[in-house]
């Protein structure tokens, strides 16, 4: 008896919470709705983003492919491949790498002044790694022109706002050449002290420690 007493006191107890929940749904059923569909459209607007982030990702990608197989194609001698190359310089996470390789072409060919235009146009933003080799090569070809002034002033530029994941040795190397070919001979040898001593383990470390010995040999 008292177990279908206490099992009829569970249903009563049931059917009171399903009342009071179904009461309680129908006084606040237009914001139980206005909360659904805005659950509903933050969830599209989800969803719309990965699609489309998706979809620029595969965009940048097949992007990516066309100008190497582009830069590529200028090594073997095509030179029609510059005008498309031209074409898919831009902004964009890979479209960027248009405007280097163009320069880089250029500075293999020895036409620093072209070179400099596509650096120029370089986007300053994001400064990632595109950027640091982009500033790396300008630097490079205000050395061919002898303008080290310029060129060192870039390189302290990228000590200071250069991103974490692009190694510092090669920045610090190629400072250190500069000053050395301007005649800073000293400054020179305390570049490549710190390259010996806290890079020891790279290859411009090692390259460091070389040039290093030939200037304290006097070479």
């Amino acid at each position: 008896m008292k177990r279908k007493e206490r099992h009829q006191l569970k249903e009563d107890e049931l059917k009171t919470a399903l009342s009071r929940l179904y009461a309680w749904a129908r006084k606040y059923q237009r914001e139980i709705f206005v909360g659904l569909v805005f659950v509903g459209l933050v969830a599209l607007v989800i969803l719309g983003v990965k699609v489309i982030k998706a979809h620029q990702l595969r965009k940048e990608s097949r992007l990516l492919t066309q100008i190497i197989e582009l830069r590529q194609s200028l090594e073997k001698g095509e030179m029609e491949k510059v005008n498309q190359l031209e074409q898919l310089k831009g902004s964009g996470r890979f479209s960027r790498l248009a405007y280097l390789e163009l320069a880089s072409y250029y500075y293999d060919q020895g036409q620093l002044e072209k070179s400099l235009v596509y650096l120029e146009e370089f986007p300053s933003r994001p400064k990632d790694v595109l950027w640091v080799k982009a500033l790396d090569l300008k630097a490079q070809v205000l050395r061919a022109q002898k303008k080290y002034e310029e060129a060192v002033k870039i390189y302290e530029l990228l000590e200071k706002e250069g991103p974490d994941d692009f190694p510092e040795d090669i920045i610090l190397f190629h400072k250190a050449q500069i000053l050395e070919e301007s005649g800073e001979i000293k400054a020179a040898i305390e570049l490549y002290t710190r390259l010996k001593n806290e890079f020891s383990q790279t290859y411009f470390g090692y390259e460091a420690s070389q040039r290093l010995t030939q200037l304290q040999l006097g070479g």
